[in-house]
């Protein structure tokens, strides 16, 4: 067993192979953080009540009730509560019927799990009892009725402790969270600086490192999505750290909505990290008897180096997040840079022919398939079968490509809707709005209300419909724009609820698809979706030199069979840069592997224009081409 839990000593430890993790209660009560790091050499835990000093200022309250208030300012409470004299970033805040908003859960239980329980309605990684352990404890404050539950899951052949907290209304009377976040850890000294991946639409996942000063610092998002200009992900690192060397201590968040990650560095050079679902414009109504749970938070320590930190990211997420790694992934062609909404069948099949001479296996049809979408300003909600474009149908298609040795591949953005379609001019009150304002346009399109049971199920049997409709083995789903004119404080967090519950349906009504999730490129490449897809389209930005540092940032966290990779034509639709072919395969490679041009010699995105080892012939990308170029950004 690698985990200790004595509550008659108040001492609790979690080992992993080469760390350890130790807590403690003060005044029997208080759940304290002693030390995280290198894996301890003793045993016992007689030690870990001294590690504070509290003989010394500013007393415990049980000693000293006249320094309550100074005990919580110092103290470094596992799970830290708003209003309660600790003034660094706290975790929960639960407010009452009358407005108060104290809470301060004294510890009540401890159990010892086997293995690692799901986490209800939310993605997390598993494991069986020979892969990890699970120690629980118990918080419980009297006068609210408040009841915390702080899961922590220690594997025994990875260097990682995961973190999860139920909050349970077990009073009287209607709560409100105002906050409640997933984890909390108390730093070291050694650490001295910051890691982040940060960016913006195609140029997702630079690595930032940013020396730690007085106050808060760290990244966020309250789009509705993990972003694309915030990976939900931190590092607090030492100095000296490189890919070799140095200290890690790593938080990544297993959720694809508003997210917090951040380290503050209090007056007494304390450093405090945490990890959860954003606060703002968040407050979740918990009636007596009702709980809540947060998402999931993957931690590990690295004395080795951020190289080491990835290894340990990889390793579990092939082993414990991906539940259908499919292993040999099919070489793809997708029509997207070929074509855009520019296409009929007999052109695809051209396309497709050429492909298949080629040795691909899966031609994905993109954008523009269904009716009313000549251009990306009408049609999504609908998802009706254009029968000018494609006489035959999906069905028809997918068997003109099989007859080519090619399976079929299909792109939809379901939780889209146009306000030029019939979906809209029908139930226009589907669409997340206040009801007070017109609904804010981005990409000329609205966001269907997933939080709605009734908009749910309509989605699902869209996508499922299309599903049944061809033998179709691969799905691209797509999200293209950020949620606004949110209605509640609950809704952003019920939505990506729904879009979990959605995608779990394809996972268990089409087993043997091909799942691949895309946010306007990476802008939901988090582990929540990599739970229910093996890989994420990893960005927009195809061309082949801004992929370097794309790829190298996402490959910091993710295995390189998750990150969606293409070659495309020359001059890059984004960039306008003029690439090597042969360079441009060898990015790709880095990466699920696949393309996005032409396979017709005459082409002007022809594969057959360039040699594997030579250079694009095309001419550079004029300055009209580039502004009328389609594109999909968040």
């Amino acid at each position: 067993m690698n985990i200790i839990c004595d509550a008659g000593q108040g001492a609790f430890r979690l080992d992993t192979p080469c760390t350890s993790y130790v807590m403690a209660l003060a005044d029997g009560k208080w759940l304290g953080h002693v030390y995280y790091g290198p894996r301890l050499t003793a045993e016992g835990l007689d030690w870990a009540h001294d590690y504070w000093g509290i003989d010394q200022r500013p007393y415990t309250p049980d000693q000293f009730p006249r320094e309550e208030a100074a005990f919580f300012d110092r103290f470094p409470m596992e799970y830290p509560m708003a209003n309660t004299g600790d003034f660094q970033e706290c975790c929960l805040a639960v407010r009452r019927g009358a407005g108060l908003s104290d809470c301060m859960p004294e510890f009540a239980s401890c159990e010892i799990l086997p293995g690692k329980p799901k986490l209800d309605g939310l993605p997390a990684t598993f494991g069986e009892e020979a892969d990890c352990n699970t120690l629980k404890i118990t918080l419980s404050d009297r006068p609210t009725g408040v009841v915390v539950e702080l899961y922590y899951t220690a594997f025994t052949r990875l260097d990682v402790i995961t973190r999860s907290v139920r909050i349970i209304n077990g009073g009287g009377g209607t709560l409100w969270l105002d906050r409640a976040l997933s984890a909390c850890l108390h730093l070291p000294d050694t650490t001295g600086s910051m890691l982040t991946l940060s960016g913006s639409w195609a140029r997702e996942c630079g690595a930032q490192v940013r020396e730690i000063g007085p106050g808060t610092q760290g990244i966020a998002s309250c789009r509705g999505i993990s972003s694309h200009q915030g990976q939900p992900f931190i590092a607090a690192v030492s100095p000296d750290v490189n890919q070799e060397r140095g200290e890690v201590y790593a938080m990544h968040f297993v959720y694809s909505g508003n997210f917090l990650a951040r380290i503050e560095q209090d007056q007494f050079d304390r450093r405090r990290m945490v990890m959860g679902i954003h606060p703002e414009s968040f407050s979740w109504k918990l009636e007596p008897g009702e709980s809540f749970q947060t998402p999931e938070v993957v931690m590990t320590y690295s004395a080795g180096g951020l190289g080491k930190m990835t290894r340990t990211f990889h390793d579990l997420y092939r082993g414990h997040l991906l539940r259908r790694p499919y292993g040999k992934r099919p070489v793809l062609l997708n029509n997207r840079e070929a074509t855009y909404f520019d296409f009929d069948e007999a052109r695809l099949l051209e396309i497709a022919g050429k492909a298949a001479e080629l040795g691909m296996e899966l031609f994905v049809l993109d954008d523009g398939w269904f009716e009313n979408r000549p251009t990306d300003s009408g049609g999504l909600g609908d998802w009706t079968v254009d029968r000018q474009k494609l006489p035959h149908g999906l069905a028809g298609l997918a068997e003109r490509l099989q007859a080519l040795g090619l399976q079929f591949g299909l792109w939809m953005e379901p939780e889209m809707v146009s306000m030029d379609s019939r979906l809209y001019r029908e139930h226009p009150d589907w669409a997340i709005q206040t009801g007070e304002r017109r609904p804010m346009l981005c990409r000329d399109q609205l966001v269907l209300d997933l939080s709605r049971p009734e908009v749910e199920e309509y989605v699902w049997q869209r996508i499922a419909g299309t599903l049944h409709s061809a033998p179709i083995s691969y799905l691209k789903w797509d999200m293209n724009r950020p949620l606004t004119n949110l209605g509640s404080a609950e809704q952003a967090h019920r939505y990506v609820l729904a879009l979990y519950r959605l995608q779990q349906r394809i996972v268990d009504q089409f087993p043997d698809l091909l799942l691949e999730n895309c946010c306007s490129g990476g802008g939901r490449f988090d582990p929540g979706m990599l739970y229910y897809s093996p890989q994420i389209w990893c960005s927009d930005d195809t061309d082949a030199v801004e992929r370097l540092s794309i790829q190298q940032g996402t490959a910091m966290l993710y295995p390189l069979s998750c990150i969606g990779a293409h070659v495309s034509g020359c001059p890059n639709h984004i960039a306008g840069r003029m690439t090597p072919f042969h360079t441009r395969g060898i990015v790709a490679m880095a990466g699920t592997f696949g393309y996005e041009l032409d396979g017709d010699r005459s082409s002007p995105t022809g594969i057959f224009k360039e040699s594997w080892y030579g250079f694009c012939v095309c001419k550079p990308m004029t300055r009209t081409q580039k502004d009328s170029r389609p594109s999909r950004m968040v």
